[in-house]
């Protein structure tokens, strides 16, 4: 989809931003994929935090990007970014509210000089509420939203996670998609705006399909909720002889057939639990007679008959294999590297880069 005489989508957009860490720096480097210039302001002496913290996360998340090492609190200084935010199109903050105010650098100091700026925010709660100024990281924001209530095994405690920080990804790509759209409407507005994006409300969001199904199911309590959504038949992660595990989601009728032909789940198979209604309330049955029919069989040899019998089936694939497996190889999802290389924004746009994004930025490389 791309070619040498195509733009990339985003080649005349200026992005100054001063967000660290993750869904900040997540969100404008997706920007900087698309082609925009990405401009980091980072904070003497030590700049963004995460560069302390992780560096290997720090360096995923800030490719191709300009550093400049700015001490915000020097009127000069500040001045000089000023300039800078005047010519720029998108200003991107993640510090909590009232930082930026202070600094003489928020969205209504700056929207009169700079109409069409658009001005993104990401905080944990956001600019209003009465936890707007409350610290907080991904557990926190999923636990306010919803998702770690209903997460875990049913009857069990709440699960840490998913091994990814969903809130801070999640809250990342709302930023992407209202300042997209944002710049969209800018086009025919000719003004910018100022997008408040808090975390917690984005993992919010994504709570919406589980409460429309606890308002159809009518399941009031916890525990019921729990249930509707933790235990599902033929759904679940299940260990194979070799010691890897296979991934299978046969929820629907006509999938739970399928299953039912290419692996014996007697007495499961009879007509009595044919619908997915008749078989929810036997699901931890079920899970436990699937499990005991694939224990005793090789993953790849049971990915291979499953699939054949068109079962979603997928095999529990770890980090390092990712950049190998066949599906993502095809799909060139890869930056080249010789250890765990990164992955490309996933969506292929035309004129944007077939090659991997210029290093992570020396702290403070750039000038004004």
């Amino acid at each position: 989809m791309t070619g040498s005489t195509t733009r990339p989508p985003l080649a005349d957009i200026t992005v100054v931003d001063f967000s660290e860490l993750l869904p900040g720096p997540f969100f404008t480097q997706a920007l900087a994929e698309m082609g925009a210039r990405v401009i980091k302001i980072e904070r003497p002496p030590h700049g963004d935090n995460a560069r302390r913290l992780g560096a290997g996360g720090f360096s995923a998340v800030n490719r191709g990007k300009e550093s400049l090492l700015v001490d915000m609190k020097d009127e000069a200084q500040r001045a000089q970014v000023r300039q800078l935010v005047a010519s720029a199109d998108i200003v991107v903050e993640s510090y909590r509210p009232g930082v930026m105010a202070r600094l003489g650098m928020d969205f209504a100091s700056l929207q009169a000089t700079c109409p069409r700026l658009i001005y993104v925010s990401l905080s944990g709660y956001g600019q209003a509420g009465p936890w707007a100024k409350l610290p907080g990281h991904d557990i926190n924001y999923l636990a306010a939203a919803g998702v770690l209530a209903v997460s875990g095994e049913a009857g069990g405690q709440p699960a840490l996670g998913v091994g990814l920080p969903v809130a801070d990804l999640c809250g990342a790509m709302y930023a992407l998609s209202s300042t997209l759209a944002a710049l969209f409407q800018r086009e025919s507005t000719g003004q910018g705006q100022h997008l408040d994006v808090a975390l917690a409300d984005c993992a919010l969001h994504w709570m919406n399909p589980r409460l429309g199904t606890y308002r159809e199911s009518g399941a009031a309590t916890l525990e019921a909720q729990r249930e509707v959504t933790l235990v599902k038949p033929a759904y679940g992660a299940f260990a194979c002889l070799d010691g890897r595990y296979l991934s299978i989601a046969a929820l629907e009728d006509h999938f739970w057939q399928r299953l039912c032909q290419a692996i014996d789940l007697a007495p499961f198979n009879g007509e009595v639990y044919q619908s997915f209604k008749q078989r929810k309330p036997h699901a931890q049955a079920i899970n436990q007679r699937i499990a005991e029919a694939v224990k005793d069989r090789d993953a790849d040899a049971l990915f291979e008959l499953l699939s054949r019998h068109d079962v979603p089936v997928a095999p529990v694939v770890e980090p390092a294999r990712l950049a190998a497996l066949p599906q993502f190889a095809t799909r060139d999802k890869f930056e080249a590297g010789d250890h765990m290389p990164l992955v490309r924004f996933p969506v292929p746009l035309a004129g944007m880069s077939e090659g991997v994004l210029g290093p992570v930025p020396a702290l403070g490389s750039a000038r004004i």
